[in-house]
């Protein structure tokens, strides 16, 4: 006999292990047809959903929602929602309850949550859309959940906008009274991450268990934790470049030279704005970003890597002219254009571009650009690409042999130029890896192009045995010793075995 519960994948054994027939769904042999195919459809998706089903809202979920609900999970399945979510349900409940009663569907973006989910009430965002199923004749049985978890990219955008507002407050000041004045209340308008914050004269008073950081000028920062946010390296981090920010403000006031903070805040702010890439099965994805020897502010250089809704891993490089502030804006707007177009639009790499290309036109995002993007089907191991004016990507096959992934050239992204953007397929064999990169890695003043091609062929030339990792490390330890610019590395390979 098929169990339901086939499909569950890694769930399966606690699926298995719940007494639903002790539960409010009662035997899974009395289920109704509705429920059954609700479950099937659950168990084939690969986003995160759940079924909130009957007047208890009994949970059942796929394996791609547990992240979501943490140490919830397996406790949750079977229980009804309001036991399961009782710190979010004068939230979740009301909006359930008017699904169930027929009132329609439900949209929310980037809602804010306090779950407990890994022992605190943790500040998290979703988006997700709740909606009714019915069975044959109307009545509802249940309610859909389908949703993504946000909190990396509002918690991610909230501090960015912070480290904006307090290097552009603290650019220009004359004295350290009027640096303390201008970026106190930069620091006080972000309570969520920086609660009780103070710049204080350092001294050996007692913080009362908060973080202190020294500052130049004889300056401190004290600042206390959200109790509702991981004392994580994230979190430190974004400490350390607030600390960076507040430094480099200072030795400005104290007329140093701050060539090499500015440096260390750029790189650490170019990085900020590059999220870590997806690491699917059988697929190994590394990445780099090397600032250029030269200059100090943040560029137009960048890297993303993604699974899309259909499984799909979608890999992308571009470069936005330019090697300032205004720069780096672009390139957030850009990337993020095109993981969200990505994202909603289950169409190929050139389609994707070329929707990339309207949407900055008509957003005005007023720069030029380069991407390649490329969609890679981790089932089959074929992979699709489209080139907007980019360099080539290369191709390292499993024999230890290199070449260029040709193609005939394409206008660049932002040029308002009408065309017809094509894209192009290869397989991928087992341990074939493909390297994307921006033209830093190759471009130098004494030497042509063809000669940064020929150059990068022959370092990769035998190179098949080694990880994506350690492919990424040899060519930055081989070519990006003397680069003049900003240079980004992405590099997939299909796993061995």
């Amino acid at each position: 006999m098929i169990s339901p519960f086939d499909a569950a994948g890694p769930l399966r054994d606690a699926y298995l292990d719940v007494d639903w027939a002790a539960g409010p769904l009662g035997p899974v042999a009395g289920w109704s047809p509705t429920l059954l195919g609700a479950v099937d459809v659950l168990l084939n998706t690969r986003t995160a959903a759940t079924l909130l089903w009957g007047p208890e809202f009994s949970l059942l979920y796929n394996s791609a929602y547990v992240p979501m609900i943490g140490n919830k999970h397996p406790a949750a399945l079977g229980r009804p929602a309001r036991e399961v979510f009782d710190e979010i349900w004068d939230e979740i409940g009301p909006m359930l309850e008017a699904v169930r009663s027929g009132r329609g569907a439900t949209w929310v973006e980037d809602m804010k949550l306090l779950m407990n989910r890994h022992g605190y009430l943790e500040e998290t965002y979703f988006t997700f859309s709740y909606s009714a199923v019915s069975e044959p004749g109307g009545t509802i049985e249940g309610v859909l959940d389908i949703a993504t978890e946000t909190t990396g990219l509002v918690v991610g955008r909230r501090r960015l906008d912070l480290l904006r507002r307090l290097t552009d407050q603290v650019a220009d000041v004359g004295t350290v009274e009027e640096f303390v004045e201008r970026a106190l209340p930069v620091l006080h308008g972000d309570a969520a991450d920086l609660p009780g914050a103070e710049l204080r004269r350092a001294s050996a008073r007692d913080t009362g268990g908060r973080v202190r950081v020294a500052l130049p000028e004889g300056l401190e920062l004290v600042t206390g934790l959200s109790p509702h946010r991981p004392d994580d390296e994230d979190y430190r981090g974004f400490l350390r470049l607030v600390a960076a920010a507040l430094t480099l403000g200072l030795n400005r006031v104290a007329g140093r030279r701050a060539a090499a903070t500015e440096r260390q805040l750029a790189e650490a702010l170019q990085r900020s704005l590059l999220s870590h890439p997806a690491q699917p099965d059988h697929v190994q994805v590394a990445v780099r970003y090397h600032p250029a020897a030269e200059g100090a502010w943040v560029g137009g250089d960048w890297y993303d890597a993604f699974q899309l809704p259909d499984g799909r891993l979608a890999v992308a490089v571009g470069d936005v002219t330019g090697h300032d502030r205004d720069a780096a804006a672009a390139m957030s707007q850009i990337r993020n254009l095109l993981r969200g177009i990505s994202y909603a639009l289950p169409v190929p790499p050139e389609q994707v571009l070329s929707a990339l290309n309207d949407a900055m036109t008509g957003l005005v995002v007023d720069e030029l650009a380069t991407v390649v993007l490329a969609h890679i089907d981790l089932e089959t191991h074929d992979m699709r690409w489209s080139n907007a004016g980019h360099p080539p990507p290369a191709l390292l096959h499993p024999d230890g042999t290199a070449e260029l992934l040709q193609a005939s050239a394409e206008p660049l992204l932002g040029t308002r130029i009408v065309t017809t953007r094509t894209s192009h397929e290869l397989h991928l064999a087992v341990g074939a890896t493909v390297v994307f990169y921006t033209d830093g890695l190759l471009e130098r003043r004494d030497r042509p192009l063809d000669e940064g091609f020929a150059t990068l062929l022959r370092a990769l030339a035998g190179q098949s045995h080694l990880s994506a990792e350690e492919l990424c490390e040899h060519l930055s330890d081989t070519l990006i010793t003397d680069s003049e610019d900003d240079v980004v590395l992405a590099v997939v390979r299909r796993r061995p075995g």
